[in-house]
């Protein structure tokens, strides 16, 4: 219920709630290891509880309009999700970001759910900046903000701290009117 086609394949974008924290736990933990090289979520997320946690924090955030989380569903399985790490409607700025299980890589899933988001957040929401930041290392991520129609901005060296490990951060964006300009060629 409450979901969005990614197209004929199955897969489907839906909200992301505590009242699944079960599911997206088990999702996590048959990704963990994937998805934990570059995504803090995994290391957040070690049990039930704190799972359930992390998906009350965004309901929460999402009831303020500061952020939201969605959950990529294949053929009724949850694989993956998309999310706006920020979500500011006052200064028109948003932060996008991904995860995923490495059994639905490769397979255009977060690329889809991207354009959802990024076209939702301009065309409803009147965003004008979305941003996408990666891990400079993360070949996958940092390609879906190039399939998507993303500018990168830059560097931010050493900038995230993630499993012990100074990480540099590659920050990526698209404006409303280079978005719109886009969806027109597509």
């Amino acid at each position: 219920m409450f979901g969005v086609s990614l197209g004929e394949d199955g897969a489907e974008l839906r909200p992301l709630e505590p009242w699944q924290a079960e599911e997206y736990f088990a999702h996590l933990e048959r990704g963990r290891e994937y998805i934990g090289r570059y995504v803090g979520l995994a290391d957040a997320c070690h049990d039930l509880e704190s799972s359930r946690a992390l998906l009350q924090r965004f309901a929460e955030k999402a009831a303020a309009d500061e952020a939201r989380i969605y959950g990529i569903w294949l053929d009724g399985t949850l694989v993956g999700g998309v999310l706006f790490v920020t979500f500011d409607v006052a200064h028109g700025t948003a932060e996008a970001g991904c995860w995923l299980e490495p059994a639905a890589a490769g397979r255009g899933l977060v690329t889809r759910a991207v354009r959802v988001l990024i076209d939702w957040a301009v065309e409803v929401r009147g965003i004008h900046r979305v941003e996408w930041v990666a891990g400079a290392e993360n070949a996958a991520s940092i390609a879906v903000a190039r399939r998507v129609g993303m500018t990168k901005e830059g560097t931010r060296r050493g900038c995230y701290l993630h499993r012990g490990v100074r990480q540099d951060m590659e920050v990526w964006s698209v404006l409303a009117p280079e978005w719109r300009e886009l969806k027109g060629r597509a």
